[in-house]
């Protein structure tokens, strides 16, 4: 037996798109009604585990990683909780698809979509990452079919049919003022006087263009978020809306050891937006940080109710959101969530092997949705050997006590980068360490596959090109070596190097920066390109964040392919751009006295 699902459209007063039978409802006739929401958020084509952790504080002064995602798995911990709710609706809050692993990217996310039909997701509030191969192709992943729009050939294993789930794009305008997908939609649960009625907005954050090519979506406009969410409850609620979810693509991130359930200083560009939501909204579904975090909101502001979540990213976490809503007052009475980790399968890990921890449940892959992703796997071997280009020689992977530094590899990767993005006026560009899967280790002769380059850059994070001044610049190298977390150094195109001293206090342990040989000039500004992941904060790196006239690259894989292969053999640098002083010299000692 299905719920009722409507969608309506924007300010539409009616719009009942399909209707089916529905089960009764919980409690007794004169008691509220549960319903369960299943909360997920920036999955990025994420259909194997994605061989990261979801770190947790052990309670002693520790962290727990534990191995996570999947989409088998995923779909596992999804159905346990839906077992929790007789009544319940699966929610994303955009990124679904895009800078996704290779078994969905190479098929232009049809898997993805396939895999999110088959786990029975209601409503995804369209992201940015959804407007990468622009707004036709969009339409495409909600409408199926197979006319190209992109480079590569759509339908290339089946025939794609579009999402059963309904896009939701609530501030996404055309030029007449129609949204491109819906603004809401609205699922019935129950009958009779029991029946209660969830509304959804969904939508993606205003500032969408500068993260996207912008001939995806000409002819678009981002409206402002507040506006848009306020201007949609009074409609949900003329329509019997007894309780508002928003799912929103823009988020926070919290402070302090990590926690998935917990909302701790909890900051970030989101939070001016709900300080000015209408207090009927109930719960937030929010991403776009990649941060996991559950909020009360009211200990942050008494004037806004709301219940606040996300998931992280990749599949790794799923939100279980249970409402009691009574359904004479029509609205909800409480609400409460949690996140849970998708604890997958062990792997090797930069610091070493992890394996499952019996702290928390450990997730079996569901047989028809495994079997589903493992075709596409299988699939995209064959593209995986296609060759692409040759080094000097191998550019290893630093391990264990080096993984924080880039090293080799990491120059090599930033150089890439930087080459794709000079036309956007890029002068520096900076990979991080923790993002470097494997190494790169090529044949007896040099030749390197493109799956060599994928498994050292699995993410297909696109490159984004923004304005920094000098010392701005400095500010985020420091990020990467206070006390904050694990040391990661930076590793830096060719010609910037910089040197630091660890013994210095935390936030002043920079001692140089040049560029091309001269001082760094900290009030200059200067065009910086960093991967998105970076670009949205990522591993602590807060200082990419919200820098101006941001322009989007290709992805990052594309950048090094294309790097590697303007050369007969291209060389592995091999020089110190990044390093401690003391170290440095030792180098420069060993060399003069080599020479």
């Amino acid at each position: 037996m299905h719920q009722r699902v409507r969608l309506v459209l924007p300010f539409a007063l009616s719009g009942l798109l399909g209707a089916c039978a529905a089960p009764m409802a919980s409690g007794g006739a004169s008691g509220p009604v549960e319903v369960g929401i299943v909360g997920i958020n920036d999955f990025h084509g994420s259909l194997e585990p994605p061989r990261q952790a979801v770190n947790v504080s052990d309670g002693k002064g520790g962290i727990t990683p534990v191995p996570a995602g999947g989409a088998a798995w995923l779909a596992s911990a999804i159905d346990s909780i839906r077992a929790k709710h007789p009544q319940s609706m699966t929610v994303s809050a955009g990124d679904m698809i895009s800078a996704s692993q290779l078994a969905s990217s190479l098929y232009l996310d049809e898997p993805t979509i396939g895999v999110m039909n088959r786990i029975g997701v209601d409503f995804n509030a369209v992201g940015n990452h959804e407007f990468d191969r622009g707004q036709q192709e969009l339409q495409r992943m909600q409408n199926g079919g197979c006319e190209k729009f992109t480079a590569k050939v759509p339908c290339a294993l089946e025939k794609f049919t579009g999402a059963t789930f309904k896009y939701l794009a609530a501030s996404t305008k055309r030029a007449d003022g129609s949204t491109l997908f819906p603004a809401t939609g609205l699922k019935t649960f129950g009958s009779g006087n029991q029946a209660v009625t969830v509304g959804v907005i969904g939508l993606t954050l205003k500032g969408t263009p500068n993260l996207v090519n912008p001939t995806g979506i000409q002819g678009l406009t981002f409206a402002d978020e507040a506006d848009t969410i306020n201007a949609a409850v009074p409609q949900l609620k003329a329509q019997g809306a007894d309780a508002i979810v928003v799912l929103i693509h823009e988020g926070g991130r919290t402070k302090g050891d990590p926690n998935p359930q917990g909302c701790n200083d909890f900051a970030g560009d989101i939070r001016p937006i709900l300080d000015r939501l209408d207090s009927r909204v109930d719960v937030i579904v929010s991403g776009h940080t990649h941060w996991a975090y559950v909020c009360d909101y009211a200990q942050l502001n008494p004037a806004k109710p709301f219940l606040l979540t996300s998931a992280g990213v990749y599949g790794e976490l799923v939100t279980d959101i249970t409402l009691q809503i009574d359904p004479v007052a029509g609205r909800v009475v409480s609400k409460r969530a949690e996140n849970v980790i998708v604890q997958s399968v062990p792997y090797t890990s930069t610091r070493g092997p992890l394996g499952n921890t019996p702290l928390f449940p450990q997730f079996q892959p569901r047989a028809d949705i495994a079997a589903y992703v493992a075709k596409y796997v299988e699939a995209s071997k064959a593209y995986t050997q296609r060759l692409i280009g040759k080094i000097d020689r191998a550019a290893p992977k630093n391990e264990g006590a080096e993984g924080g530094a880039g090293g080799p590899l990491g120059n090599l990767i930033a150089d890439a980068q930087l080459g794709a993005t000079r036309d956007k006026g890029a002068q520096i560009a900076f990979m991080n360490p923790f993002g470097i899967r494997a190494p790169l280790v090529p044949a007896a002769d040099g030749t390197l596959t493109f799956g060599d380059i994928y498994l050292c850059q699995p993410f297909g994070n696109n490159v984004v090109t923004e304005s920094m001044t000098g010392a701005q610049i400095k500010a985020v190298l420091e990020e990467g070596l206070d006390d904050n977390g694990p040391k990661q150094t930076l590793a830096p195109s060719a010609g910037f190097v910089f040197r630091y001293d660890p013994a210095r206090p935390s936030g002043n342990r920079i001692v140089t920066i040049t560029l091309d040989g001269k001082p760094l000039d900290m009030a200059k500004t200067y065009r910086v390109t960093v991967n998105g992941f970076l670009g949205l904060g990522g591993d602590g790196f807060s200082g990419f964040v919200g820098k101006p006239d941001t322009v989007t690259g290709p992805t990052d894989i594309d950048a090094l392919e294309s790097w590697i292969k303007a050369v007969p053999v291209r060389a592995v640098p091999q020089e110190v751009r990044a390093g401690m002083v003391k170290e440095v010299e030792k180098v420069v000692k060993n060399n003069r006295n080599q020479s």
